[in-house]
């Protein structure tokens, strides 16, 4: 399977007529983009779509998940996106934030947002974001499939983030690895302004900081 990777800033190489010829089956935000703009890509491109939020990116209705799994199927939701109550616009894919989904054989496993630097949406202290890192375990316990990639906005702290205050990783993300053993986990938060952002290795993980963009081809 092909997968387009995007974070963080829009590529202006990603034309329509690009988007085609990479004829990715399915796009993957790892957020701080917006909507329309990965709505685009996924479209021009004509494949699926699973995002999750970055630190600026503003905070929808929850989507509807099935009770005590919080597991979401791509088939189920396709389409459900629109506007909420307060008027915040949803991308049309899956939200994978908190959740484990399941879309063309891949199982995904998501957790958007940075660490908190400030006021401000999908921004959390490190003990918050290891409960969420949890309860992403405990899902992950309950189904018979392994997950093969983790979406994230931020690194894992140590591993391709930065020293100030705002670009730092979460240290909770490095025992989910350990227990998940995903084949990839993907990332943006941390620009590379240029410069090329290695990938980084956690045992059997490949870590890759996608901004802006990255095509990656994954077995099925």
């Amino acid at each position: 399977m092909r997968i387009l990777a995007i974070a963080d800033e829009t590529d202006r190489a990603l034309t329509a007529q690009r988007l085609r010829e990479m004829n990715p089956d399915l796009v993957i935000s790892c957020g701080d983009l917006g909507h329309d703009y990965i709505d685009f890509v996924a479209s021009a491109a004509n494949a699926s779509l699973v995002y999750v939020p970055g630190n600026h990116d503003a905070v929808p209705a929850p989507r509807r998940v099935a009770p005590v799994t919080g597991f979401l199927h791509f088939e189920d939701i396709w389409g459900s996106g629109g506007s909420s109550e307060e008027g915040i616009t949803e991308a049309s894919g899956i939200c994978a934030d908190g959740q484990i989904v399941t879309i063309k054989g891949l199982t995904i496993a998501g957790l958007g947002g940075s660490i908190r630097y400030r006021e401000g949406p999908n921004q959390y202290t490190e003990r918050q974001m290891a409960a969420r890192a949890r309860r992403l375990r405990r899902q992950a316990k309950l189904r018979r499939t392994p997950v093969d990639i983790l979406i994230t906005h931020s690194p894992p702290k140590g591993m391709g983030d930065e020293s100030d205050g705002p670009h730092q990783g979460f240290a909770s993300f490095i025992p989910l690895l350990e227990a998940l053993e995903p084949r990839l986990m993907l990332h943006g938060h941390i620009h590379p302004h240029g410069f090329v952002k290695p990938d980084r290795q956690l045992g059997d993980t490949r870590i890759i900081n996608v901004i802006p963009h990255k095509v990656l081809e994954v077995e099925v």
